[in-house]
C-alpha cells in the first residue's frame, strides 16, 4: 500500500498503466530478435513472421469480448490476471526450444496483454479526471512507445551478450513490480451488470481468427474460404449485437462519426506503419550485414520520437480539436513511408534514418490525439468497450500489417529462409509494401479529417 499512499491513488493507476503497456509494447516488438530466432530455430521467412503475428492474433481474437467482461467482473481484477498469464507466458518463451513451443508461448502472452490493454485504458478513463485525461492518455501511450523503443536497444543488447531468450526474462522485472502495485490498488472498478453474451463472443472470436488468417494466406484457395468465412461471420457477429439489450460490443457507437472516424484512422495506420519497422529491421540485419546490437541502437528513432511527442499532443488535444492533430501526425508518417518506398541495397543510412524520425514525429502527433478523441467520444459507462474497440483494431491493424508482409514473402519470394541468395526479392516485398502503407497512409489522413465533422464529445 506504500507505494499508492505516496503517489495517490490517480498518480498510481497511470504509473501501473504506463508499465503494463511498456511491457506488452516491449514483448510485441521483438523485430531485432527474429533473425536469430530464424537460425536457431530453423524457422523460414513466413514462420518467423509468425512470432510477432501470433501475438497479435491472440490479442485481436479477445480484445472485443473482455471489454464487457472487464467491465462486468472488474478492471482491476482484469487487470491482475493479464499480468500472470503475461508472466506465466514470457517464462515459457525463454524454455521454448522448438518453433511450435515458442509460437504458443506466444498465444499465451497474447491472451495476456489483452487483458491488460483492455483493462488498463479503462482504468485511467475511469479514475482520471476529464480534463487531464489527454495528458494522463498521452503519458500512458509514451510508456508503449518507450517500450517500443527500448526493445531493439535493450533486446538487441542482452541477445548479442546472452541469447533471444533474454528478452523476455528482463521482462519479468515490470511484471512483478506491476503485480505489486495493482494488487496495492484499493477498490474496483466495474461498469456492467447482467450476463455477457457468450454467442456473439463466440462468434467474433471465430470470426476474426478466420479472417486474418486467412488474409495471411489468401494465395492459397483455403485461404481465400477462410477469410470469406470469416468475414461472413463477423457480418453475423454485427447483426446479432444490434439485435441486443447488452450486447458483449455496443455496435451502435458506430453511428457516432467522431468514434468511427477515429478507430477506422487507428485500424488503417497500424495497418500501414507496424510493418515498417520489421522492414528496417530485416533491411539492417540482412541487407546491410548489422549485428542485433547496432540494429537496436538504430531502431531507437521512430520509437523514442514517439515518446517524446506523444505526453505533448496529449496536452494539446485536451486544448483543440484532436482530430486536427491526428490529421497532421499522419501526414509526417505518409511522407516518411514515401521516403522508405525507394529502400535499397544503395541506401545511404541517413536517408533512412531520416525517414525513421519523421515517422516517429508523425505517429507522436497522431496517437494520443486520435485514442482521446475516440474515449472522449462515448458516455463514460462505455468507456470499457471503446477501449476494447481501440485495444481490437491497434491489434487488428498491427496483424494485418504482418499478414500484409507475408502475403507479400509469399508471392515474391516464396516460403524460403532469407539467405544472400534471395536478397534482391527481400528488397523487391519490401519497396512492394512501403508503396502500400503510403497509400494507406493517405486514407488514415482522410478518414481523421471526416471526424472533424462531428462535434459529439462526452467528457464525464
Amino acid at each position: 500500500m506504500g507505494i499508492v499512499n505516496k503517489l495517490g491513488l490517480e498518480k498510481s493507476v497511470i504509473l501501473l498503466a504506463a508499465v503494463v503497456s511498456f511491457v506488452t509494447a516491449f514483448i510485441a516488438n521483438i523485430s531485432v530478435a527474429l533473425p536469430l530466432i530464424a537460425r536457431e530455430l530453423a524457422m523460414s521467412n513466413i514462420m518467423q513472421n509468425w512470432v510477432a503475428t501470433i501475438f497479435l492474433l491472440a490479442i485481436a481474437a479477445l480484445s472485443i469480448p473482455l471489454g464487457k467482461l472487464t467491465g462486468k467482473y472488474g478492471l482491476k481484477k482484469s487487470l491482475l490476471i493479464g499480468i500472470i498469464v503475461t508472466i506465466i507466458g514470457c517464462v515459457l518463451s525463454c524454455f521454448s526450444n522448438t518453433s511450435y513451443l515458442l509460437l504458443f508461448s506466444r498465444v499465451i502472452q497474447g491472451i495476456g496483454a489483452a487483458f491488460i490493454n483492455v483493462a488498463s485504458m479503462a482504468l485511467i478513463v475511469s479514475a482520471v479526471p476529464p480534463e487531464t485525461r489527454g495528458q494522463a492518455l498521452g503519458l500512458n501511450i509514451a510508456g508503449v512507445y518507450i517500450g517500443l523503443s527500448s526493445a531493439p536497444v535493450i533486446g538487441g543488447f542482452v541477445i548479442y551478450y546472452l541469447g533471444w531468450q533474454s528478452i523476455f526474462y528482463i521482462m519479468l522485472i515490470p511484471l512483478i513490480f506491476s503485480l505489486y502495485l495493482c494488487l496495492s490498488l484499493d477498490g474496483e472498478w466495474s461498469m456492467y451488470e447482467g450476463s455477457i453474451d457468450k454467442l456473439g463472443s463466440i462468434v467474433y472470436i471465430i470470426g476474426i481468427l478466420l479472417f486474418i488468417y486467412g488474409f495471411t494466406v489468401i494465395n492459397t484457395i483455403l485461404g481465400v474460404i477462410f477469410l470469406i468465412v470469416g468475414f461472413l461471420l463477423l457480418i453475423l457477429f454485427a447483426y446479432i449485437e444490434l439485435r441486443l439489450d447488452n450486447p458483449v460490443f455496443e455496435v451502435r457507437l458506430f453511428k457516432n462519426i467522431r468514434f468511427s472516424s477515429s478507430n477506422l484512422a487507428s485500424l488503417i495506420s497500424y495497418l500501414a506503419t507496424f510493418v515498417i519497422t520489421y522492414i528496417v529491421t530485416y533491411h539492417f540485419q540482412y541487407i546491410m550485414g548489422l549485428d542485433s546490437q547496432t540494429s537496436g541502437l538504430l531502431l531507437i528513432v521512430t520509437p523514442l520520437m514517439m515518446a517524446i511527442i506523444a505526453p505533448i499532443s496529449g496536452r494539446i488535444s485536451d486544448k483543440i480539436d484532436p482530430q486536427k492533430l491526428a490529421a497532421i501526425g499522419m501526414g509526417f508518417v505518409t511522407v516518411a513511408i514515401l521516403i522508405l518506398c525507394f529502400l535499397d541495397e544503395s541506401t545511404p543510412l541517413y536517408l533512412i534514418v531520416v525517414a525513421m524520425f519523421l515517422q516517429g514525429i508523425g505517429y507522436g502527433l497522431f496517437s494520443t490525439p486520435n485514442t482521446n478523441a475516440i474515449m472522449s467520444s462515448v458516455p463514460k459507462e462505455e468507456t470499457p468497450t471503446a477501449s476494447a474497440s481501440l485495444a481490437a483494431v491497434r491489434v487488428i491493424g498491427q496483424t494485418l500489417s504482418m499478414g500484409l508482409l507475408t502475403v507479400i514473402f509469399a508471392f515474391v519470394m516464396g516460403n524460403v529462409p532469407i539467405v544472400p541468395e534471395y536478397y534482391p526479392l527481400l528488397i523487391a516485398s519490401s519497396k512492394i509494401s512501403c508503396i502500400i502503407s503510403a497509400v494507406l497512409c493517405v486514407i488514415a489522413v482522410s478518414a481523421s479529417l471526416v471526424g472533424l465533422k462531428s462535434d459529439v464529445e462526452y467528457t464525464t
